[in-house]
């Protein structure tokens, strides 16, 4: 179901970019010209495409509302941290956590290098 549901959002969305890009440019929105002769008009008329675009982009939302809601109801069987098991890790494993003497910047006079060093 979830495929079926992705596949159809993705022809979704590339007819959507397809329908938007044959629109004609009402001119200005990225320096291209296209019409309109300098003055803003009002409200345009609905053509086809403009209605195929609406229809396309609500079934582009609906899509994605489905697809969020499939998504969360296969991962309501728990979390990610859920599935960790913290009896796989021992004492052994668990790096030493530096003492506060280590993490200080050497003293004025110390000519010490200054590499870091694994003990």
């Amino acid at each position: 179901m979830e495929n079926v549901v992705l596949i159809i959002h993705l022809l979704l969305a590339l007819g959507l970019i397809a329908v938007v890009l044959m629109q004609r440019s009402e001119g200005g929105g990225l320096g291209m010209g296209g019409g309109g002769g300098g003055a803003m008009t009002g409200r345009a008329a609905a053509t086809a495409l403009g209605k195929v675009t609406w229809i396309l982009a609500a079934c582009f939302i609906v899509t994605s509302i489905t697809l969020t809601i499939l998504a969360a109801q296969k991962s309501a069987s728990g979390s990610v941290l859920d599935r960790y098991s913290p009896s796989t890790t021992t004492e052994e494993s668990t790096p030493a956590v530096p003492s506060a003497d280590d993490l200080l910047p050497p003293a004025q006079g110390d000519n010490a290098p200054l590499i870091p060093q694994a003990n």
